[in-house]
């Protein structure tokens, strides 16, 4: 089997993986001779909570992230995951709630919680990012070392996978991605328009640019990357300025003589639709959009940007102009050998619904507004 089929077999796995998570079930982590059974806490049941309880013979733990677990006033004994002993008057419900902030107004004293003797290591990382790869919330149950885990797992046809495949997941499918098919497609704001659909190897994720007219390769390229915002960019919502960052990126585009639009499958800065709807409703609550992405356990932002550079690449660009007001899109685009000549500000007037949440991206993101 040659270096890209091993690859690929990788990339394959954790996908798999990821979508028997996603659908409530366990997968087996592996590193070196540790093998933990994993599943989400936030889906997590009654009985498979028994499962975990008698397959453990001790208390299971449960993994937070570091932001989830300050929420919780909970301190890791190291690294960004905290691991917390489940106790038998842990239920399900209690379990969920401790990974969901819906009701932390509510239930305000929770706890004290014992934290495990144990340090977290790369399997308990793993199984906090396969459930963010699920699009779940970030919260793991780990069962106690597995003994024959590869039979174990065979005879309760439960997937295995290494935690080095899940923690490089990411970047692999990023450096996988690949041109499927183009189609001309003519924009409202740009008649002369070119779609182009990349695909990883493992068939996940896709990602799509928008080339505005016919760019030369041999000049700095005008790029507006665009993280997909099903609530902006179709509905409408005025609650962000993505639709018009998008529609007037490509209008701009089109006016000043051709450019492209990335446009990435990195929902709510990377948490997914759903998770970016909880952030939403943490708003509501009084909680700015760096707060509430925190209290979910995620990072303000999650996203990367190689899916981005590896676009540009794969279409012959290598320098650009960049149209964006985060600096950190810069610094993410020149880290993944994109030459960036020139940052183009590109911003809009608030409304009554999305005053706040510019202002926080401005003074807490560092977003130049």
């Amino acid at each position: 089997m040659n270096n890209n089929s091993v690859i690929n077999q990788k990339l394959i796995n954790v996908e798999r993986a990821a979508s028997d998570i996603r659908r409530g079930g366990s997968i087996v982590i592996t590193a070196k001779n540790l093998a933990l059974l994993v599943t989400s806490a936030e889906l997590i049941t009654d009985s498979r909570l028994k499962l975990f309880m008698d397959l453990s013979g001790c208390e299971p733990l449960l993994g937070l992230t570091y932001n989830r677990a300050n929420i919780l006033k909970i301190s890791p004994r190291s690294g960004d995951v905290a691991l917390v002993c489940i106790k038998d008057y842990m239920d399900s419900s209690i379990i969920a709630s401790m990974a969901d902030p819906a009701e932390d107004l509510i239930k305000i004293m929770r706890g004290p919680f014992q934290v495990s003797k144990q340090m977290p290591i790369d399997i308990h990382d793993a199984g906090i990012k396969i459930c963010k790869i699920a699009n779940l919330l970030p919260a793991t149950i780990f069962s106690t070392p597995l003994d024959h885990a590869a039979e174990w797992a065979k005879k309760n046809n439960v997937l295995v996978v290494s935690a080095s495949d899940v923690l490089g997941h990411s970047l692999n499918e990023a450096l996988s991605l690949k041109i499927i098919t183009s189609a001309s497609i003519p924009l409202a704001g740009a008649e002369e328009a070119t779609m182009v659909a990349f695909r990883p190897e493992d068939g996940g994720t896709e990602h799509f640019a928008i080339l505005i007219g016919d760019p030369p390769r041999d000049t700095p390229v005008l790029t507006r990357i665009h993280s997909e915002c099903f609530t902006g960019d179709l509905l409408g919502s005025l609650k962000c300025d993505c639709g018009e960052q998008m529609r007037g990126a490509i209008k701009y585009m089109d006016e000043t003589g051709g450019g492209i639009l990335l446009y990435l499958a990195q929902e709510g800065r990377g948490i997914g639709l759903i998770n970016k709807l909880r952030a939403y409703h943490l708003q509501d609550q009084g909680f700015d959009t760096v707060d509430a992405n925190e209290r979910l356990g995620f990072l303000s932002d999650e996203r990367i940007f190689e899916p981005a550079a590896q676009m540009l690449k794969k279409m012959g660009y290598h320098s650009i102009k960049l149209l964006t007001n985060n600096l950190e899109k810069v610094a993410g685009l020149e880290a993944c050998s994109i030459k960036v000549i020139e940052r183009i500000s590109h911003k809009f007037p608030s409304n009554n619904h999305n005053d706040l949440y510019l202002k926080t991206k401005k003074k807490r993101s560092g977003h130049l507004l």
